[in-house]
């Protein structure tokens, strides 16, 4: 509403306030002093004070003037006043009412300038929660620019930020930019820009944003901010935009820092994996291979098979541990996908004894399926895999004459299932690391890719592993595994 709505909106309402008033006074008039008319007349006139400011409080006063000498003082409907003394109340009724009207003004103003200071204050405590915020920086810059659009109403505002060897716009609120305004936005090649104090351009009030004294980019607004006050609270703004930035920034450079720090940790385990589990197998094959080749007395039937055997079961170690590095490469780019379908616990099992049947003898393997034993919603090719990597782990530190027990069981709505062996066993302070990447932890020398691409596979799924207690000895390795949605069938 215009001012000029709001005025006559006021006077109309004193007007109408005043009409009824003095509709119900008339008939008591008798009864009625001139002080108590007068006291009754001041409703209207604050009630048009209220709606219309302090033209309306004028018209009200005058309306209220009017209606009070014309009914309530003698003689009556006329503007002639009788006496000094009813002259008295009249210039008193105008004085006080004037007062009246200039106090209910300055107090709308008083809270209307409260309700702004607070919006004001909240708006800052909006800033000042991103500084503790862990938001990405472009749904930062977004909040920046919605809160200063917000508390001043610009036409529109902008950030921006370095790009380059120029600025660019990371961030707009209100009406887009035209290419003139995004002209005077960028500060002119070679041209110096204060650090301390916002400038005026074309209409435009911009802030460089600094934090710590290093610039960070530019808010800019137009339309608004020209006021004293407004520019003071523009430049809060800016500070605590400028540190909110300034910190997203750094968490994504420490962020950035952390991931080339694990490629660091990733590259130094790749090169140990390569240095010393490729190597290994590859001088067995070589010095296998050299025996075979040297001139000198024949080699029995028997020591022939033996190298021919070792030089496979090198061949199948170097095998299973490309396999490994890609599988963990898969891992580490996020490349892994899963496909799952409704399977059978025991078929999981069959496959992955097939699959280390070259390996680990079948008859060592001891299996316990309950025949009730739901099916499971898993993706088949990679819980073979770790179950196979459980057996293989468990075969190379389990006693040949002690079995590897395969157990199956169903609560809380999964499927676990324990690999144990009766190895040495691992100690309790080591059963966390076993599953990291190449650690080799005490307990047998357990670890390798094995078990962290086991760890990897089952969260995939968004369950668990991990080493239980095993109070006859060895390690016993647990995992989960989702139901299927579907009933088991009794297949």
């Amino acid at each position: 509403m215009t001012s000029v709505r709001r005025s006559l909106a006021g006077a109309l309402v004193a007007l109408a306030g005043t009409a009824a008033l003095c509709a119900v006074m008339l008939a008591l008039r008798p009864h009625l002093s001139i002080a108590t008319a007068g006291l009754v007349l001041v409703v209207p006139v604050v009630a048009g004070v209220a709606v219309g400011g302090l033209t309306a409080g004028i018209v009200s006063v005058a309306i209220g003037f009017f209606a009070y000498d014309l009914f309530f003082i003698p003689p009556y409907n006329t503007l002639t006043v009788g006496s000094g003394q009813d002259w008295v109340a009249l210039i008193v009724y105008v004085i006080v009412m004037l007062a009246v009207a200039r106090v209910v003004v300055t107090l709308q103003q008083a809270r209307a300038e409260a309700r702004r200071r607070e919006e004001e204050t909240n708006q800052v405590y909006v800033l000042s929660d991103l500084l503790i915020g862990d938001q990405p920086l472009d749904v930062l810059l977004k909040r920046i620019v919605s809160t200063i659009d917000q508390a001043f109403h610009p036409r529109w505002v902008a950030v921006l930020l370095p790009a380059g060897d120029s600025l660019a716009v990371a961030a707009t609120a209100g009406a887009p930019l035209s290419d003139d305004e995004l002209g005077d936005l960028s500060p002119l090649p070679g041209r110096l820009e204060s650090l301390d104090t916002g400038r005026d351009q074309v209409g435009i009030v911009q802030f460089a944003l600094t934090a710590r004294g290093r610039p960070v980019g530019l808010v800019a607004l137009s339309g608004a901010g020209s006021d004293p006050h407004d520019r003071q609270l523009f430049r809060t703004y800016a500070n605590h935009a400028a540190l909110a930035i300034e910190r997203s920034q750094l968490q994504r450079q420490v962020r950035r820092t952390e991931l080339l720090e694990e490629v660091d940790r990733w590259r130094a385990a790749m090169m140990g994996a390569v240095s010393h589990d490729l190597r290994t197998p590859l001088a067995s094959v070589k010095a296998a291979v050299s025996t075979l080749r040297r001139s000198g007395p024949p080699l029995s039937t028997a020591d022939q098979a033996e190298l021919l055997e070792l030089i496979e079961s090198q061949s199948d170690n170097l095998d299973r541990l490309v396999a490994d590095l890609l599988d963990m490469t898969r891992i580490q780019s996020g490349a892994l996908e899963l496909r799952r379908d409704e399977v059978r616990v025991s078929d999981l099992v069959e496959g992955a004894v097939r699959s280390v049947a070259h390996k680990v003898a079948t008859d060592q393997i001891t299996t316990t399926l309950p025949p009730d034993l739901p099916t499971v919603d898993v993706d088949q090719v990679l819980m073979v895999q770790v179950l196979a990597n459980l057996l293989e782990n468990a075969a190379r530190h389990s006693p040949p004459a002690q079995p590897i027990e395969i157990v199956a069981s169903t609560h809380d709505g999964v499927v676990e299932v324990t690999v144990r062996d009766h190895g040495p066993g691992i100690p309790i302070a080591d059963r966390e690391r076993i599953f990291e990447m190449f650690n080799q932890v005490s307990g047998g020398g357990r670890g390798g890719l094995g078990l962290t691409i086991a760890r990897a596979f089952v969260e995939a799924h968004g369950q668990a592993i991990s080493l239980g207690d095993t109070p006859e000895g060895g390690a016993a390795f647990v995992f989960t595994m989702p139901r299927a949605s579907l009933p088991a069938d009794g297949r």
